[in-house]
């Protein structure tokens, strides 16, 4: 993409965050003042842990989508199992499948050293190392907006419930993101984020055996990889091109090879098939669009003000700490 292109995604996004930072009552200088390094530093230990391993961007990216899904974007799904806690990991969505949570405690051990103290909280650290994960990846970069805070529970029951499945049908998934504040374009643009990362077998495993929408081609070579029984945990590249930020994932859509029913369904109505076909041909188009949906998932539901803390240690609440 050509230096006009990202200016023109850039004034855009910043545009998107002056008409909305009010509303959600975060700003993107909230750390300015209080610990201008602590960005600098997430960023630096997300290209560390790229570097080492490209899949980890979109580890962390799912970890933050997953944890926005269930009561907001409030770190809950860092939080280990205890007496008090029903930790989210252990979700169906989760268990077994989330990872990345390593990356997260090294950041907020180097964010809490370059600030002398907890002040950056560890909703804030996940929401701006998916954006750095992204960027590292050949996406596009905004201003994540800053100033939430952490919660002191978490609901495995919720993450079963509000994160979407891989087998869902477009109407559950049009309403999933509708319960999340969310409309049809940002279910088409965030679902775009499956131009990264793998899949589990188990996960697909009923479309590649059972679904006539699929390329037969597509589905043969899915079937060494995933039996019908066993390999559960066998992984397949959402797209393509699973450690870059393109249109691969759309473009694959259109000629019937999207790995997850929840993926294909995009294609089956209406609003969501035109969206993907026109990301498919525009990733300038895609990346300005994936911003917006980012920064408006962020939104959902943030603790700020005295509600919530800022963790000691993110796999914690405080009183156990």
């Amino acid at each position: 993409m050509n230096t006009r292109n990202y200016i023109s995604i850039f004034a855009f996004v910043l545009f998107s965050i002056a008409t909305a930072s009010s509303d959600s009552g975060l700003s993107p200088n909230y750390y300015d003042r209080v610990c201008p390094e602590a960005l600098p530093t997430i960023k630096h230990v997300v290209e560390d842990a790229l570097a080492q391993e490209r899949r980890m961007g979109a580890s962390i990216l799912r970890l933050h989508f997953h944890d926005c899904f269930v009561n907001g974007c409030d770190a809950s799904i860092l939080l280990d199992q205890t007496s008090t806690i029903d930790s989210e990991k252990n979700a169906g969505p989760n268990a077994n499948s989330a990872r990345g949570f390593e990356v997260i405690d090294k950041i907020k051990d180097e964010v809490d050293k370059v600030c002398g103290r907890p002040v950056v909280s560890c909703a804030d650290i996940l929401t701006v190392a998916a954006r750095d994960s992204i960027v590292v990846l050949g996406g596009p970069s905004w201003n994540v907006k800053l100033g939430r805070r952490d919660s002191t529970t978490a609901s495995r029951t919720a993450a079963d419930a509000n994160i979407p499945a891989p087998s869902m049908d477009l109407p559950a998934l049009i309403k999933n993101f509708e319960d999340q504040g969310l409309d049809e374009e940002d279910l088409v643009v965030l679902s775009g984020a499956h131009t990264l990362g793998f899949a589990q077998c188990r996960t697909f495993r009923p479309r590649i055996y059972s679904d006539t929408n699929i390329d037969p081609a597509f589905a043969s070579h899915l079937r060494t990889i995933c039996p019908q029984v066993g390999g559960d945990s066998r992984l397949a590249p959402l797209d393509p091109t699973p450690s870059s930020f393109d249109v691969k994932y759309f473009t694959d859509l259109v000629s019937k090879k999207g790995l997850l029913n929840s993926d294909q369904a995009l294609l089956n109505g209406g609003e969501t098939a035109e969206l993907v076909s026109k990301y498919s041909g525009n990733h300038e188009q895609f990346s300005e669009d994936f911003a917006k949906s980012m920064i408006k998932m962020g939104d959902i539901k943030p603790l700020t003000g005295n509600r919530g803390e800022i963790r000691n240690n993110c796999r914690k609440v405080n009183s156990q700490y």
